[in-house]
């Protein structure tokens, strides 16, 4: 009957939705673990077996763009960009719009939850010193991070995991999104433009209070920066063109950006988020654990019978939104993949990532914005969250719709 897989399953996924499971001090990746280790020390998955479920380019990939986006972050090349941002000359619309391309740009390429990890406490700082209210700027910056991140297959964790999987073309991908992502920035620029209501001045009932420059800290290392960008912009060719395996390429360049006269490698593998990484072991193992009962090919069965059929682009698009807002996205991903194909892979990556944006715990990027912003006082709760990220996924997701409608009609 296979009942320890099932309840194993079932546990972990409640855990996914509740954010951890009650009387226990575990949370998401602790829930997952625990479900990988229950399954090994009940023997209904060897650890051999265990060890085999995970998918390693993935986990190569994810590992080595977590040690890039460190030393860029250690070189305080992030936070050069964020002051260099926040000091232009520009009306607030203007440098929301600034914000929006750079936030989402970077995001394509390092990661929407490093993005936002680096930028946003800078950014508050910055916008509370020129007197503007910090919210939209901050909202702005996670909706974009977001958005910006399902242009690339490195952008976030569930593209990584999808490209690897599915075997996708980066520039292939790119070509499918680029219509998506540039619609959905505009349209993340006119939704929080027009929630402001014309008033960018700081709130007088606000008790952020303006932070002196030196907390911007770590100052640009000219040198540390170049040596990182280069090796990105290296790495960006390599996919584009070589037939090299991105995640041996990727691991290279982590590798060389390992090695510094000066930068201690300690400190860039203890900005990794290995919690990510273990929550990605986790379910893998629980995931591969009830693929092998056969229950998920009998249940896509039986829906497929009664006319939903997640193979098919509909079903799957409303699937993907429902789950990513249940379970959150990548554990989403991971129930999904197996009913995908590479040609369904941009739809699953578009839309499991757009989907973040609707409620703060929909996206990591989200709550390390909000948390960014409570620590300098500055309140962001889910109705202020809702306000912008409600109507941001909705137009990002129709244009999604609208422009995947395109590509398979043509």
């Amino acid at each position: 009957m296979h009942l320890t897989e099932i309840a194993v399953f079932v546990l972990v996924y409640l855990g996914m939705i509740g954010g951890g499971l009650p009387f226990l001090q575990l949370d998401r990746t602790g829930v997952a673990l625990l479900g990988a280790i229950v399954l090994v020390a009940l023997e209904a998955v060897t650890p051999a077996q265990a060890a085999g479920s995970i998918h390693l380019p993935t986990m190569i990939l994810l590992f080595s763009f977590m040690v890039i986006s460190a030393h860029l972050q250690v070189s305080g090349f992030y936070g050069f960009v964020t002051r260099w941002l926040a000091a232009l000359p520009l009306s607030p619309p203007a440098l929301l719009a600034v914000l929006i391309v750079a936030a989402a740009s970077l995001s394509a390429v390092f990661s929407n939850d490093i993005i936002c990890l680096a930028m946003a406490p800078i950014l508050a700082n910055a916008t509370v010193r020129r007197g503007l209210d910090p919210v939209p700027f901050l909202l702005a910056l996670a909706c974009a991070a977001n958005v910006g991140s399902a242009a690339t297959l490195i952008g976030n964790p569930q593209n990584m995991l999808i490209g690897s999987t599915l075997g996708l073309s980066f520039s292939g991908y790119f070509l499918q999104a680029a219509g998506t992502v540039a619609a959905g920035l505009a349209l993340t620029w006119l939704v929080v433009a027009l929630s402001t209501r014309g008033r960018w001045a700081q709130l007088p009932r606000s008790t952020a209070q303006p932070a002196p420059p030196e907390a911007d800290h770590p100052h640009l290392n000219a040198w540390q920066t170049t040596k990182g960008l280069g090796l990105t912009v290296a790495l960006l060719v390599v996919f584009l063109v070589a037939p090299w395996p991105r995640d041996v390429a990727a691991l290279a360049a982590a590798g060389l950006l390992l090695m510094s006269r000066r930068m201690h490698s300690q400190t860039k593998l203890g900005l990794v988020d290995w919690e990510l990484l273990v929550l990605f072991v986790g379910l893998f193992v629980v995931n591969h654990a009830l693929q092998t009962t056969g229950l998920p090919a009998r249940w896509l069965g039986c829906l497929a019978t009664s006319g939903i059929d997640l193979a098919r682009p509909g079903p799957l698009f409303v699937a993907t939104f429902a789950l990513s807002n249940v379970v959150s996205n990548v554990p989403a991903v991971m129930l999904l993949l197996p009913t995908s194909t590479p040609s369904t892979g941009a739809l699953l990556a578009l839309v499991s990532t757009l989907a973040g944006n609707l409620l703060i715990v929909g996206s990591i990027a989200n709550i390390i914005v909000v948390d960014a912003a409570a620590e300098r006082g500055i309140v962001i709760d889910w109705r202020t969250h809702a306000r912008v990220g409600v109507p941001v996924t909705i137009a990002t997701l129709a244009a999604a719709a609208f422009f995947l409608w395109l590509q398979a009609a043509g």
